[in-house]
This record gives structure tokens, C-alpha cells and sequence, in this order.
């Protein structure tokens, strides 16, 4: 029988499959008690499973390439963390010691345990990771009944589930799943994120996808709208192959644009610089013309090991980006470490209460001097063969830049005592605009950078006090707030005044759909993943400026969310 489901489109592509049903996570273990004399093999039991848990976590990490060592590594750095974590197995050792448990019932009682810990938290951040722990727990589990994790697919299958980590989205893919459905979920998740970069279509929200869905029942889903045909009729496989044809003479169309102009129709130049991690998307941002690497992540050479990068590396690494660029500039964003970053080395604090407006960014790299001279240096050694830009994140004040100012100055001082560099005759300083105090107090210190890149991410959540990850919150997460589009504007004006170049780095500037409200508040440098790139040129090049920029008044005059989206209907019309 044809059944449709819609929930929220939060990867765009069509897909038909299928379906996989996986059931909520949940440790079905009944009470086992065992003798004295089985404690030890026990023990030895559950060692092995947390170590084959952690060998395949690391496996994993060596197996990521490309952007996908950043996005995915991040969580997978977590998860090993997490396994490190003396509460969770000092815990479970002591259960099996004295309760007299077996391993599989003493991992569902820690695990109660330190779920009942989190439920009681108030910071929704640290709340929402349990999901993660639960995640871990799942593999130790599985690793106990000596059975596989639940990542693999058979191809053209489609996976049904009630969540995904971003940590599987990649080993989901390469198995073959086509497409995923979750009932639950957001569109702004980190798994959303990802799934947009790996142009797997996802549908988040499907509330009753669980209860309506059987294995292998055959699916269409639509990631664009969110709608789910279980068991579709002829006229449904008809519209999913006219999707299919629409799709593919759409990427026909986007191909031609590689080495057209970012041009508006009334003949002003829009700056795309691509937002990248590795190499291969400095491949992918010269083919398809950007004009530089607008932001570039330097915090996973940091990820996912126990020593840090020294200068020999670090240098190779930025000199690599930079040659790669051949001429174009490349923006090196200095270490920002800490909120949901984990990290291996040390450098981060272990039990911040509140991480995420914590020890981070550049208050990390000001507290940690010599691994900021380090990084420092290696970036000044970079421009020596090619333009290089030094950005600095999580900026709250005019003392933090004049303190990089002078760690910097200090740095290439030492440089050029020491010889044998051709280091750039100037080093462009740039500011993250990304905690609401630096946005409304940037006259105070725009006098000391030569650039500003907007972290909307960051913004947005700060400024609205709203978890990007936290479900609970559903849309009050959302760039489409007056308040952030005032705060925009604001920004940009002001760098506009001073004549400073800003970009906008964030999701927000990688969403075509989003573009002419960019336009509007008078953005014109861009910084997003090259995958969504051509798709914001085009965008850009259907668009008038003269016409969004005198609109920008009425925009500014939105009251709500619903306000914001007709003026954007109408700017599109």
C-alpha cells in the first residue's frame, strides 16, 4: 500500500531504494550475575571489546582523505576520548569486580548511570552528549557479542533509523546506502552538514518513519523537501525519473559556469573563496575558479594524536596549500581548538563546564604561547611562496588582536634575525567576527586588522543562545532572525566605512537560497565548501544588486522569521 511520509529536507538529491530499518539504540541486556572465579575473565572480556572498539575508531580515522578528516575525524576524536574516560571504565571494572556482573549487564547499568548524570544536566550542549556516549557504548556492546557495528549497507539500500552520527555518514556511503531517513534530527545538525557535503540525501523528521516502514520496503526519498513514497505506484517512479533528468541537466548547466565570471546582472564582481581542509579541495576550488581559500582549518593536524604537529610539519603543510593555490591567496585560520574540537595533546581543558564559551580559539592560542609561536612561525615561513592571510578566531576584544599583533611582529623578527627565509614583506591580520561583543564593539579594534570573515555558525548561536545541535530547539536556531540580519549588516557597513574587506565563512554563505539577503546587507566576498560553489554563482549571476541593495531597507524592517522569508520570496520572484 503507498503510504507518504514528509519530514524536513536537509540534504538536497532524490534517491529510490530499499529500505534498512535500524531501531533506536537501546541495551536489551538482562541481569547476569557470575562467580568469583569468572571475574577476571570477565574483565578481560570487556578490555577486549573496548580495544577492538578503539582499534576500529582508528581505522576508521586513518581511512578518512579530504575534507572528511576534518568533519567526521572531529567525532570520531570524541568518541575515542570518550573511551578513554576513567568514569565510564574504572565503572564498569568496579561492577564487574564487586557487583559480580557480567560485562554485557555492567556496561547497561554505567551506562544508566552516566545517562541519569546527563539528564540532569542544565547546559544543553553537555546534555546532547550522551548521544555520543551512547554511540561508543553501542560498539563496546557490539564488540562483546563479538558481532559488527551496524554501519555497513547493501548497495541501492536505504537506511531508516532514528538518528545518524556523523561519524558514520562516510561508512554508510561507501557501503552503498543511497539515502537515509532519521524521525528524528535537524536540518542545521552536523549530520545534515555533512550529508550536504557528501551529497547523500537526507530526510530528517520523519516522525512516524519507524512505526510505518518494514524492511525492504521499497522508498523514494525526496532530500529537497523531506518527503518519504513507501511503496511507490508507476506515477511515482515517473516523477522520480523526471526528478532524475532535471537533476543531471542541471549539473550539465553548472559545469559551464566553472570558468565564467562571479558576475551580478548589472556587472558587479562577487569574491568566491572557497572554505577548505586538504588538498583536494584546492583541486576542487581551482577547477571551479574561486578566488582564494577563504578560510583554511588548521585545527586537524591537531586532531585525533597524542603529540603535537612541530614546525617542520606545520609548515610543510601550509606551504602545500599555498603552492597549490598557485598565486591566489589562502587564508590560514590560526588553532581553534576546544567546545565540541576534542583533542588528544593536552591543550584543551579536559572538564570545562562550559566548553563551548570556554578556553577556545584564540584565548586557547594566547594561553598556549609557545604552541602559537610555533604555529606562527610556520604560517610566516608559508608566505614565502605565495599570498597567505593570517585569520584569527573567537575575537571578543581589542587586547586579543593587539596581543596576536605583537606575538606576530615578534615572530617575524626572530625570522629574519635567523636568515634564510623569504618571508612576505606583509602578513595580512584578520579578525573572526563570531561573538556578538566583537561584532557590536568593532569599532574599537577594526583599526588593527586588515580583514574581517564572518563565522555566521558560531554568530548565530551565540547571538540567539540557541545549541545548533540541540533538537529540543527546533527552528530557533535560524540565520533568518532580524536580530542576526541587523547584526550583519552592522558588520558590514562598518568594514565597508573603513574600507576592510569582510567575508561571510559559515554555512549561511554556502546556501544559495540565502544569497540575495547576503547581497542585500551589501556582502560581496563569500567564503563556502567548493562542492555548493557554482550553484551560488549561479545564483549570484541571475541576480540584479542594485535592485537587492535598495531593497535592503525593507528587509531590515522584518519583524519575524516570516517576514524575512516573504521578502526573500519576492526578491526571487
Amino acid at each position: 500500500m503507498r503510504l507518504l511520509l514528509v519530514g524536513h529536507g536537509a540534504s538536497r538529491g532524490s534517491a529510490l531504494g530499499r529500505a534498512r530499518v535500524r531501531l533506536p539504540h537501546a541495551l536489551d541486556v538482562a541481569e547476569q550475575r557470575i562467580s568469583a572465579q569468572e571475574v577476571s575473565g570477565e574483565l578481560e572480556r570487556l578490555h577486549e571489546a573496548v580495544a577492538a572498539t578503539r582499534d576500529e575508531m582508528h581505522g576508521l580515522r586513518a581511512r578518512l582523505h579530504g575534507a572528511l578528516a576534518k568533519e567526521v575525524g572531529e567525532f570520531l576524536d570524541l568518541h575515542a576520548l570518550l573511551l578513554d574516560d576513567p568514569e565510564l571504565l574504572l565503572g564498569l571494572d568496579e561492577l564487574i569486580r564487586t557487583g559480580r556482573y557480567s560485562a554485557d549487564y555492567a556496561l547497561r547499568l554505567q551506562r544508566d548511570r552516566l545517562a541519569a548524570v546527563f539528564d540532569g544536566m542544565d547546559d544543553a550542549y553537555l546534555k546532547s552528549r550522551m548521544d555520543d556516549l551512547d554511540h561508543v557504548i553501542g560498539r563496546i556492546h557490539a564488540h562483546l557479542q563479538k558481532r559488527a557495528v551496524d554501519t555497513h549497507g547493501v548497495a541501492g539500500e536505504i537506511l531508516v533509523s532514528d538518528n545518524v552520527a556523523p561519524s558514520e555518514l562516510a561508512q554508510l556511503q561507501s557501503h552503498g546506502v543511497v539515502a537515509i531517513v532519521t524521525s528524528a534530527g535537524s536540518t542545521l545538525s552536523h549530520s545534515a552538514i555533512l550529508a550536504r557535503s557528501l551529497h547523500l540525501p537526507l530526510a530528517v523528521g520523519t516522525v512516524q518513519a519507524l512505526q510505518r516502514i518494514n524492511d525492504g520496503d521499497v522508498l523514494i526519498v525526496d532530500g529537497s523537501t523531506g518527503e518519504v513514497v513507501v511503496n511507490p505506484l508507476p506515477a511515482d517512479l515517473q516523477e522520480y525519473r523526471a526528478r532524475l533528468r532535471e537533476a543531471a541537466k542541471e549539473q550539465r548547466e553548472l559545469g559551464r559556469l566553472r570558468t565564467k565570471p562571479t558576475r551580478t546582472k548589472d556587472g558587479v564582481d562577487i569574491a568566491l573563496y572557497a572554505n577548505a581542509e586538504s588538498l583536494d579541495d584546492v583541486a576542487k576550488a581551482h577547477a571551479f575558479g574561486a578566488a582564494g581559500v577563504g578560510l583554511y582549518r588548521t585545527e586537524f593536524l591537531f586532531l585525533q594524536r597524542n603529540e603535537l604537529p612541530d614546525e617542520e610539519e606545520q609548515f610543510r603543510t601550509y606551504r602545500d596549500m599555498v603552492l597549490g593555490m598557485s598565486g591566489r591567496p589562502v587564508t590560514i585560520r590560526t588553532l581553534d581548538l576546544g567546545a565540541d574540537k576534542a583533542d588528544r595533546t593536552g591543550l584543551t581543558l579536559s572538564n570545562e563546564d562550559n566548553p563551548a564559551l570556554g578556553l577556545r580559539g584564540v584565548r586557547l592560542s594566547l594561553a598556549r604561547d609557545g604552541v602559537f609561536d610555533t604555529q606562527l612561525r610556520a604560517i610566516a615561513r608559508a608566505s614565502s611562496y605565495g599570498p597567505v592571510r593570517i585569520l584569527v578566531p573567537m575575537v571578543s576584544s581589542r587586547e586579543e588582536i593587539l596581543a596576536v599583533r605583537r606575538r606576530l611582529k615578534r615572530v617575524v623578527a626572530q625570522l629574519q634575525k635567523e636568515g634564510g627565509h623569504a618571508l612576505a614583506e606583509h602578513l595580512p591580520l584578520g579578525a573572526m567576527i563570531e561573538v556578538p561583543a566583537a561584532a557590536i564593539a568593532l569599532h574599537g579594534f577594526i583599526d588593527l586588522v586588515d580583514f574581517l570573515s564572518i563565522g555566521t555558525n558560531d554568530l548565530v548561536q551565540y547571538l540567539l543562545a540557541a545549541d545548533r545541535n540541540n533538537e529540543a530547539l527546533g527552528e530557533l536556531y535560524s540565520p533568518l532572525h532580524p536580530g542576526v540580519l541587523r547584526l550583519l549588516r552592522y558588520v558590514i557597513s562598518t568594514a565597508t566605512e573603513y574600507k576592510i574587506p569582510v567575508a561571510v565563512c559559515g554555512e549561511m554563505a554556502g546556501d544559495p537560497r540565502l544569497a540575495p539577503i547576503l547581497l542585500a546587507l551589501g556582502l560581496t566576498e563569500f567564503s563556502l565548501h567548493p562542492a555548493t560553489l557554482l550553484e551560488l554563482r549561479r545564483v549570484i549571476r541571475e541576480s540584479d544588486l542594485s535592485k537587492l541593495l535598495g531593497r535592503a531597507k525593507l528587509l531590515l524592517q522584518a519583524r519575524d522569521r516570516a517576514g524575512i522569508e516573504r521578502w526573500l520570496k519576492s526578491a526571487v520572484a
